[in-house]
């Protein structure tokens, strides 16, 4: 089924508007190497675990704070293009999940503009929340992340 067909099919069934129910995103970012093949994963499901979607890319040679980071902006873009107002992120990256929450300061300077541009995002959204989970608990965005880093090497290898 579609992606637009869940989020259709949620919102009129069971949801309530986009605006109205909390989604909830897992993330994950890792790289093959570190810096190396890079990828990243999110699973957005909406009230009672509905899965909404399931997002992966790669992204050449980089490090694993920079993909959990671009698996945090693909989820926070998701968000916004679908007019979510209310989103729970589920990390297994500590460092992110405390950057967020404004824990930790931002030193890496490869990170701050994923940082910046994550701010600019929740701004848009409104009500964004972030968790810290552990890894077993976050196996369906590292499935994806997986795929993230796989099509990582390919782009690699066509270079």
């Amino acid at each position: 089924m579609p992606e637009n067909s869940l989020l259709l099919s949620c919102a009129r069934a069971e949801c309530g508007s986009p605006a109205s129910f909390v989604i909830t995103a897992y993330i994950d970012g890792g790289a093959r190497g570190n810096p190396g093949p890079a990828g990243y994963g999110v699973r957005i499901e909406g009230p009672n675990g509905t899965l909404l979607a399931e997002l992966h890319g790669g992204l050449g040679i980089a490090t694993n704070n920079i993909a959990e980071y671009n698996g945090l902006l693909a989820a926070l873009r998701h968000a916004v293009e679908h007019g979510h107002r209310i989103v729970h992120i589920k990390a297994d990256s500590e460092l992110l999940v405390k950057q967020m929450r404004g824990e930790y300061r931002v030193k890496n300077e490869g990170l701050k503009p994923l940082f910046l541009e994550a701010i600019g995002l929740i701004r848009k959204i409104g009500d964004v929340t972030f968790e810290h989970v552990r890894r077993e608990f976050n196996k369906e965005a590292d499935r994806l992340s997986n795929l993230g880093m796989d099509e990582a090497e390919q782009m690699i290898a066509r270079r």
